[in-house]
């Protein structure tokens, strides 16, 4: 479905992306794992139009998307959930949610009511708030608030920065468990974060990445076992067991 071939993006003299390449299958979750710098977030920026490629080609289903404006990434089937939400504080639930699908509101009306009922039921916490400004809403419920406005433009690729960034873990296990329930309608998701942990329990493969590089990848069962990534990312250390006495 996504390939991305050779890909590099700068910013200014700094060079975020290094020649990357990867293929992601449709319906399939894609964890993108590393420190902060790494280029993670770069990355999805670049899918969703917004950094200007140096080189390099991102194709969807065999047609190529480089250079394209962030519009026209959205009416392709790309929709960005960008880190901190950045969901529209002045307005309401229900104008966060209709801005998603602002490139079809006109023409599919009543397609794009059906939906904002399937995001309330995806996210029942928000029903009932619907004319509440959005800025009053707790974090949780901001970050729900984000990946709904990010659904409504009907993705075929939906890119995740940092979900869990900010939250509770009480918080966190309920949108990861959404996560999980959005595989199941065929979404293809790419997921960076942090909660390493996380990530990988709902991903069906990962990678991580080190200055703008692919330095590892695998599915996430072999990701989870992996040393370098238990020591590097899930808090592990690898226990020394003293030599037997002779």
């Amino acid at each position: 479905m996504l390939e991305i071939k050779g890909l590099e993006v700068c910013h200014g003299w700094v060079q975020a992306l290094r020649g990357l390449s990867l293929q992601v299958s449709e319906g399939e979750t894609l964890a993108v794992l590393g420190s902060n710098g790494a280029g993670k977030s770069t990355l999805l920026g670049a899918l969703a139009g917004l950094y200007k490629i140096k080189k390099g080609d991102i194709l969807l289903d065999g047609r190529s998307l480089s250079g394209k404006s962030p519009h026209y990434m959205v009416k392709e089937g790309i929709s960005l959930v960008p880190e901190r939400r950045e969901i529209f504080n002045s307005l309401t639930v229900m104008d966060n949610l209709l801005l998603g699908a602002y490139h079809r509101y006109r023409s599919k009306k009543n397609e794009v009511i059906i939906d904002v009922e399937n995001i309330l039921n995806l996210f029942p916490a928000l029903r009932g708030r619907e004319n509440h400004p959005a800025g009053t809403l707790s974090g949780g419920l901001q970050q729900m608030l984000a990946i709904g406005r990010g659904l409504m433009a009907r993705p075929k690729l939906l890119l995740l920065d940092e979900p869990s960034v900010g939250l509770a873990p009480l918080v966190v296990r309920e949108i990861m468990s959404t996560l999980a329930e959005l595989k199941k309608t065929g979404v293809t998701i790419i997921l960076v974060e942090q909660n390493t942990a996380a990530a990988l329990k709902v991903a069906d493969r990962a990678l991580v990445m080190e200055r703008g590089s692919i330095v590892l990848s695998g599915c996430s069962r072999e990701m989870m076992g992996d040393t370098r990534v238990q020591q590097a990312y899930l808090g592990r250390t690898r226990v020394v067991r003293p030599a037997a006495a002779l």
